[in-house]
Parts: structure tokens; sequence; C-alpha cells
């Protein structure tokens, strides 16, 4: 559909939904809270440097100095970055000494990047795009 095409709605006095599906669907819709922590992480994914840092966690966990090469960022600019994503729970993180470690955060969030690389078109990056990105294993991975 073009911008200049436009959709056509029904009459006014046919209503799409009755009002007792419109009653369901609406005590079905998430709470206030987690609707305001999805738009919280949905933001933090506008960005392309923290997208860039996800996709290269697919392969596994990592150190910010390991990632700022594979992503070429500052370490400075990483590390700002994984403390940003740390806060919404989207990675964490393990210490081994003085060594840290960042990882996904969880198959929730694993499954999320790759439903989105998978919508943008990069399927030769997350394997098995019609499986809808769940279980899929990053080429670095193997």
């Amino acid at each position: 559909m073009t911008n200049t095409e436009h959709i056509t709605s029904p009459e006014p006095s046919t209503p799409l939904l009755s009002e007792s599906q419109l009653r369901t669907l609406e005590g079905a819709m998430p709470p206030d809270g987690d609707i305001a922590k999805v738009a919280d992480v949905f933001s933090l994914l506008g960005d392309p440097g923290r997208v860039r840092i996800l996709a290269a966690l697919l392969g596994g966990r990592m150190r910010v100095r390991d990632l700022a090469v594979i992503v070429h960022q500052s370490e400075s600019s990483v590390s700002h970055a994984l403390r940003l994503l740390r806060a919404h729970q989207v990675v964490s993180v393990t210490r081994a000494g003085r060594e840290a470690h960042y990882q996904l955060a969880d198959a929730h969030v694993r499954s999320l990047l790759e439903l989105a690389l998978c919508h943008a078109g990069h399927s030769s990056y997350v394997a098995n795009c019609n499986d809808h990105g769940s279980h899929s294993e990053h080429p670095a991975s193997h």
C-alpha cells in the first residue's frame, strides 16, 4: 500500500467488534507498568550501536574489550551501552576475578533480537528465521 492509498472503514453504524469482544480485549491488555518496561527496552534497541553489541552477544559471553573490537566502538562506549542494557535486564554479567563477561540476559532477549533481525531481513545472520528465531544458533557458536 502506498502513502496515497487510504483504508476505508465500514460505515460508522457497523461495529467491527461487539461490545463484549471490546471488553474482553481491553481486559486482556498488559498492565501499564509492563507496557512502560517494554517501551523502555524497545527505546534501548533504537540505538544501532547497542543492537550491534547485542548481535555480537548472540555468539556467547564476551569481555568489553572483545566486544569493542567486534563492533568497532571504544571500550568506554561499549561499557556505557552495557551499563544501560544491564539496568534494563537485557544483558547480564558474570565476574571471574577482575574480568567481567557479558551475555544476553535470557532466552527471551535472544528470541526478541533474533526475531528483530529476521524481520529486518538478516536471515543469513540468524539461522532458521522461518522458526521465528526460536532456538536458532549464531554463526559464531558452531
